[in-house]
């Protein structure tokens, strides 16, 4: 794959450990989301109520995430990592774009990290999600060595 110039793709292992830093983000965000839920519905641990909590979470997990990505590609953990995803082109990553790599990233966790494995056997180290959706994460510069 041809790189736009300046663009660098981030290494595996600082993927990875910005990946686990983002587990604890969700985490604590899905304990925030699950409370209103809770109080709405209450015990949400059978039948229908069990399937609607799921959808809810994975729908506040997607909006965290493509708001994100689509506004400045940067989630926290990104930051303190120092990635940034962007379309193959190297422009901004669209909503429609966000949507896919999130339903994708969903379904390769859901294999068993299927999609995320994928990345130890891809010529450009690239995730099955970045690769299907056209996005790519990239090393993003450090404030300090922006101009001013």
């Amino acid at each position: 794959m041809t790189l736009p110039a300046g663009l660098r793709v981030a290494r595996l292992s600082r993927r990875l450990a910005s990946g686990l830093y983002e587990f604890l983000i969700l985490l604590a965000l899905v304990f925030i989301a699950t409370l209103p839920f809770s109080y709405l519905f209450g015990d949400a641990t059978h039948g229908w109520k069990r399937h609607l909590l799921q959808a809810w979470v994975l729908l506040v997990i997607a909006a965290y995430f493509t708001w994100f990505w689509t506004r400045g590609g940067q989630t926290l953990p990104m930051k303190t990592w120092r990635l940034r995803l962007v379309a193959a082109h190297g422009g901004s990553v669209t909503l429609p774009r966000a949507l896919r790599r999130y339903v994708l990233a969903v379904l390769g966790f859901a294999t068993l990290g299927a999609g995320f494995l994928w990345a130890l056997v891809d010529r450009d180290r690239q995730f099955l999600h970045d690769r299907l959706a056209g996005t790519l994460l990239v090393d993003a510069p450090s404030d300090a060595s922006l101009p001013s």
